[in-house]
């Protein structure tokens, strides 16, 4: 360990005798200004509670309930609810997702920290060759069918935290998502263009076809208002019964007959059965900070592990974006992505998320890491955790005045699912099962974590965080992005604690993505391109990349709430009470 600190040390020092020699100039006031702004992005700021979202309509439904006296929980809910509504490519009652929860001590109650697995399961009738062609490979019009789907899980997800920690009425949470399901909503730039051109995809199933385009087949433009009158019924339904009145009774029926009509095998017993998972979070920390990381099948064990190893290196002293910096997160990720085999679900899995988590095991890790040159396929040896065991998606982050937070991801999966609606519904459903190893049973081992059985519980690189100082929550995050999400938030991590960024810049600086094997490093338009060569000569293979996840975050410092809201996907805000 000495000797590789030292040797991360001799590559910084040029750069850190600059940094050294640049310092009083670095102080002093400048860029015109007699107040001397350190930092371009300035988080929002709020008092009384915030709500951070993909959406804006969504946002300011969370924070006038907040302003109603709800609390972070009854936020998310209706949050939760309204972007159904609002952003259907990822906003959902037809997908699931992942929630964190902490409850403040309230009243002689103490604080209670809770994890609810809300993410999509495999029906009980699912075979190894649901979603497989002739040739015994995935087919991918399988799982852009009502095949691909999986139960969905959100209304189970949303009502048991309401259960446990609401204090408004339910029917009261759903009513703002009812109301723009009725009335409409005005489409952005953004919206419009997203879902005009899901026509070809949409195509071949008439209620989707009939959901989000006119009658005559032709798109909503920006500025036209969108009307969902089928799933405005189906949410009054749920406001009226809760849990029961989406998994059980007529909608369930008719949910469940659309699915079969379409060649899916979930029938009415697969939905009336789905349960969510209550469990405690996966606890780890990261330079003294104390961190809440989401449970398997969620991805929270791959960056609680990714810290860890972080943690054994000076990662303040390579400076933001260095070759240096780069080159540690890249063959950080490189080591978490080879044990992501061990990350799956039940029935026939359990992943060894302690041992996973585990300090130790991260010292052992990072042992594989050098300083000058990158790791190749065959570098990273499969690990061992269990002797210390003891794509389009959105999240939203909630904080309250009474110290409540909430960190919610969930997802269709693909953007607009599966691009099937059930007839008569309104629901959009996930393709989620297309997450699960098809075709893999026989010659891959390493994928043994995410057969496809039946009631199998899919897994996902979601994974919501909330980090805490003193034992109230600090920040909320988290972050869609498919397999780009555990990255996002390991960068997101250490820029805020390494760095000192604050939560809008920390969020808005490019970033990195890196798979494991010989995949390539791949950079977000920011970096300099003078950075590619250095790398290159580290063996990294380096290609340019689209934008990478969606950050919304929430720090709390006292009583301020400073909103995050990341600009890479437009319409997103962070609205506070105040």
């Amino acid at each position: 360990m000495r000797l590789r600190r030292l040797a991360l040390s001799l590559l910084l020092a040029p750069a850190l005798v600059a940094a050294q020699e640049e310092e009083p100039q670095a102080r002093s006031p400048s860029g015109g200004d007699i107040v001397a702004y350190d930092q371009i992005h300035k988080p929002a700021v709020g008092r009384g509670g915030m709500v951070v979202s993909q959406n804006r309509l969504a946002a300011s439904v969370g924070a006038d309930i907040l302003r109603r006296g709800g609390n972070a929980v009854d936020a998310a809910v209706a949050v939760g609810f309204a972007l159904a509504v609002t952003l259907p490519r990822a906003g959902n009652v037809g997908g699931g997702g992942y929630m964190l929860v902490h409850m403040a001590a309230k009243g002689g109650a103490p604080a209670q920290d809770i994890a609810i697995d809300y993410y999509g399961q495999a029906s009980r009738h699912t075979t190894d060759d649901l979603l497989l062609g002739p040739d015994g490979k995935v087919d991918a019009k399988k799982v852009m069918s009502m095949k691909g789907v999986a139960i969905p899980g959100t209304v189970a997800g949303l009502w048991e935290a309401h259960h446990r920690f609401g204090s408004l009425p339910w029917g009261t949470l759903i009513a703002p998502a009812i109301a723009m399901a009725e009335k409409g909503v005005v489409l952005s730039d953004d919206e419009a263009q997203a879902q005009g051109a899901q026509r070809k995809l949409m195509a071949d199933d008439p209620a989707a076809m009939a959901m989000f385009f006119k009658p005559d087949g032709g798109a909503y433009a920006a500025g036209e208002v969108f009307r969902q009158p089928d799933l405005a019924a189906t949410l009054k339904t749920i406001a009226a019964r809760g849990r029961d009145g989406f998994y059980t009774g007529p909608l369930a029926t008719r949910l469940a007959a659309g699915i079969r009509a379409g060649g899916g095998v979930i029938d009415a017993a697969d939905l009336a059965g789905y349960r969510a998972i209550v469990s405690a979070p996966i606890w780890s920390s990261y330079r003294g900070k104390r961190i809440a990381y989401m449970p398997p099948t969620a991805s929270g064990v791959s960056v609680a592990e990714a810290m860890n190893i972080l943690e054994t290196f000076p990662v303040a002293q390579a400076k933001w974006g260095s070759v240096a910096n780069l080159h540690l997160l890249a063959e950080t990720m490189k080591i978490v992505s080879a044990d992501r085999r061990l990350v799956g679900g039940g029935p026939d899995w359990r992943t060894p998320a302690l041992g996973l988590a585990s300090k130790a095991y991260a010292a052992e890790r990072a042992k594989l890491i050098r300083p000058d040159r990158s790791l190749g396929k065959d570098d990273v040896p499969d690990g061992n955790p269990y002797p210390h065991e003891s794509r389009d998606t959105t999240h939203f982050s909630v904080a309250d005045a009474a110290g409540n937070a909430v960190s919610n991801t969930y997802t269709l999966s693909a953007s607009y699912g599966a691009h099937v609606v059930a007839p008569g519904t309104g629901i959009l459903l996930n393709n989620s099962l297309g997450n699960l190893a098809w075709g893999k049973r026989r010659t891959a081992n390493e994928r043994r974590a995410t057969l496809p059985v039946p009631g199998k519980r899919v897994g996902s690189t979601i994974t919501p965080i909330i980090v805490f100082d003193q034992d109230r929550p600090w920040l909320v995050t988290g972050t869609p992005g498919g397999g780009y999400i555990i990255a996002t938030m390991v960068q997101l991590l250490s820029n805020v604690i390494d760095h000192g960024l604050n939560v809008s810049e920390a969020a808005e600086r490019p970033r990195i993505n890196q798979g494991g094997g010989d995949a390539a490093l791949e950079l977000e338009e920011g970096f300099s391109p003078d950075l590619v060569p250095l790398l290159e000569e580290k063996g990294h293979k380096v290609r340019r990349s689209n934008t990478m996840g969606s950050i919304q975050s929430i720090m709390v410092e006292g009583d301020r709430f400073l909103g995050a809201a990341d600009t890479r996907r437009p319409d997103a805000a962070a609205v506070g009470v105040k």
